[in-house]
């Protein structure tokens, strides 16, 4: 009796085993099947849909989840429904890290590549550069004419840009930061005025917050015209305090800024590259030739270090500079000074001139 019911424990054991086993080939039968489905199986077109360009190109949208996405990728040209992408998303467990964007895929690509390529967000960005110095109009221009900007903000006034970014300032000039700023294909403009706002924003609080009491400098806009001047008038960092000190020291004992940048500015975008003479008899806002004290607005993106140095400018009793030529400038207390160096370094430089062209 007991013989046989051992013989009996061990014929079962035994075909549980083999069940088991059996069971474990089959899974991993399918598994090798539905892997090599997912990355052997071509299912991106084999012809580009970009002109000139050997990729194919897909844009997928935010917040879409994995049945979203399956029907995005089938409207472009993708050859997959929404089952099959669900289950492949889920067997490589990336069902949750499928991020948005424009991507290029490589033409006849699998749906596992493209799950990989998607899940890595290895996707397409666009930049554009904001340049220290650089003007309202000659920034719009540059967002107005970028390809893979959607063009909202095109053809608004600058109280309608404010407007659209919560603003209130008299004008658009100096409010954006400059800075490289990247962004997906197809995102609106105004994203990237409201990223560039945001950023000059807290760079002008950091440098306010860090004034000198004896700074004549008053307001946080006062200090991003101050700055935009300083950014336009140094030729060399290395200057750049010093520069801020001619200015704040003109301020102080309510002397006129005296500088070309402003008078510019006012001319606007139509200005030649020759300033003359009458420019500077030419009383406007601008003309800091005519009016004491500072512009009414900025006259260009200034940098981090422009606004650092109106705050902190270097301890300097100079009320007057003056440009070498070599993009450094020469520095004076008293008009003597500043006229013996305006003839060292431009009238003898200007007439040598005049005298080769000869």
């Amino acid at each position: 009796m007991s013989r046989k019911f051992q013989r009996r424990t061990l014929f079962i054991k035994h075909s549980k085993g083999g069940l088991w086993k059996s069971l474990a080939i089959y899974l991993t039968a399918f598994f090798i099947l539905l892997y090599a489905a997912i990355f052997l199986w071509p299912i991106v077109p084999s012809k580009s849909n970009i002109t000139e360009n050997t990729a194919y190109k897909i844009k997928i949208n935010p917040q879409s989840g994995l049945s979203a996405i399956a029907g995005q990728l089938s409207e472009q040209g993708i050859s997959v429904n929404g089952l099959s992408f669900q289950l492949a998303a889920r067997a490589l467990f990336v069902g949750s890290k499928l991020k948005p964007g424009t991507y290029l895929l490589s033409t006849r690509a699998s749906l596992g590549n493209i799950l990989l390529q998607i899940a890595r967000g290895d996707r397409v960005r666009e930049s554009v550069a904001i340049i220290p110095g650089m003007t309202i109009w000659q920034l719009r221009s540059l967002i107005d004419s970028h390809p893979a900007l959607i063009h909202n903000t095109k053809g608004l006034s600058s109280k309608e840009l404010l407007q659209a970014i919560d603003l209130s300032y008299p004008g658009d000039e100096g409010l954006f930061y400059p800075d490289t700023y990247i962004f997906d294909p197809d995102d609106s403009d105004i994203s990237i005025y409201r990223r560039a706002s945001k950023a000059m924003q807290k760079q002008l609080t950091a440098a306010w917050d860090q004034r000198e009491s004896d700074s004549p400098i008053t307001t946080p806009y006062d200090l991003l015209i101050l700055g935009s001047i300083v950014e336009k008038e140094t030729g060399r960092s290395s200057d750049r305090a010093l520069v801020a000190a001619v200015f704040v020291n003109r301020l102080k004992v309510n002397m006129p800024l005296q500088t070309d940048p402003t008078v510019i500015y006012g001319i606007g975008p139509q200005f030649d590259g020759n300033l003359r003479k009458a420019d500077l008899r030419k009383d406007s806002p601008y003309n800091t030739y005519m009016r004491k004290g500072l512009p009414p607005t900025p006259i260009a993106m200034p940098s981090k270090e422009s606004l650092q140095a109106v705050m902190h400018p270097a301890k300097s009793d100079a009320i007057y500079f003056v440009a070498r030529g070599d993009g450094s400038s020469h520095f004076s207390k008293t008009l003597q000074e500043h006229e013996s160096a305006v003839d060292q370094f431009q009238r003898k430089r200007n007439a040598k001139t005049k005298s080769t062209s000869q």
